[in-house]
């Protein structure tokens, strides 16, 4: 699955150039609750077609029969953008499902260029961060490459809005733990490729939609060129495929890196590194392990949920309690006098 904003971007465009009328609409100011963040967007069809969204349903609902079948049909012939608030009182949050005491802002923008559209997505498709300034006089476009994610901005005269490429996610192993995260993560708008050298374990791919490959995994990393929006996550237990590709990840920007394994397994990765290939405990500050949430995960499926909840707490810049990081976890609990610590297959810790 696509990441949401470059779909809805990329659909707008496609109706524009069909001639269709549209609107954009922009999230830009919530107050207490609410259901989507600001910077959320959605487009609206003449047709009633809705892609995207700015809420639960319901003021979708309230933008499809005002601009299509109400009185406000007609203004998504022409004009410059509008705002519109929804929530402002108990009775109107009720009405469009907003949580207690939630208001939200809108930014409808009408009859977006087309043009503009295309130029945004194709720098979009190449990897390029963006910022998409509207002019809230005349509703004029310009669009201006940025090197770092921001925040929307708005001011009496325009709305910044900052576009970035797809999220990716980088595994390295073509197990059955990798296919259940690989679902997750397509799922969560990434962008999937597996690396895998072994026939044995990449021959049995089921997951559509996912890159898969056949390189060694150093190699891969190297060509996959992670960036700040980019996770990479071995999954093998197999140190000749792990470890290198791990050392050339810890030389990017991607905001994520680690590897599976308990907390012996860890350890002993991190020895090697230190042993055979001159890193330091700074340098491998980085490298994640074991990964995931503590929630007593022990099955695939189960791992494979822990790790992209980390994943995605990771990419939100959410701290996560020392209670749920698994090695704080583990170490906090009695370890019985005959477990040796030593983790299957299947067992992440």
């Amino acid at each position: 699955m696509e990441n949401l904003d470059i779909v809805v971007l990329r659909t707008l465009r496609d109706w524009r150039q069909a001639g269709q009328r549209a609107l954009l609409a922009t999230v830009i100011r919530t107050w207490g609750s609410s259901p989507r963040p600001v910077g959320s967007i959605m487009a609206l069809c003449e047709t009633g077609a809705v892609v995207g969204s700015v809420s639960g349903g319901c003021i979708e609902d309230d933008l499809i029969y005002q601009y299509t079948k109400g009185e406000a049909a007609g203004s998504l012939l022409q004009g410059p953008p509008v705002n519109v608030k929804y929530g402002i009182s108990a009775d109107e949050a009720h009405r469009f499902g907003l949580p207690c005491g939630g208001t939200l802002e809108l930014l409808l923008e009408f009859n977006p260029d087309a043009g503009a559209l295309d130029a945004l997505i194709a720098q979009l498709e190449q990897g390029q961060l963006m910022l998409r300034t509207t002019d809230l006089a005349t509703g004029q476009v310009t669009l201006s490459p940025s090197a770092a994610p921001s925040a929307l901005t708005l001011n009496a005269a325009q709305l910044v809005n900052s576009f970035g490429p797809e999220y990716r996610m980088l595994l390295i192993g073509a197990g059955q733990m990798t296919e259940y995260l690989a679902t997750m993560a397509l799922f969560n708008g990434f962008a999937v490729t597996v690396c895998d050298p072994r026939e044995e374990y990449r021959g049995a791919w089921s997951v559509a939609g996912v890159s898969v490959s056949s390189e060694m995994p150093d190699d891969l990393v190297q060509s996959f060129k992670p960036d700040r929006r980019s996770c990479v996550i071995a999954l093998t237990h197999d140190p000749k495929l792990d470890d290198l590709a791990l050392l050339e990840a810890l030389n990017t920007e991607a905001f994520y890196i680690g590897a599976i394994g308990s907390r012996r397994n860890n350890e002993a990765r991190h020895q090697r590194m230190i042993e055979h290939f001159e890193q330091t405990a700074d340098s491998l500050a980085r490298l994640r392990g074991p990964i995931g949430i503590y929630i007593g995960s022990k099955t695939p499926a189960e791992i494979a949920v822990s790790i992209m909840a980390e994943v995605l707490a990771v990419k939100n810049n959410v701290p996560l309690p020392r209670d749920m990081d698994v090695a704080h976890a583990k170490n906090a609990q009695q370890t019985p006098p005959n477990d040796p610590g030593a983790a299957s297959c299947f067992i992440q810790r």
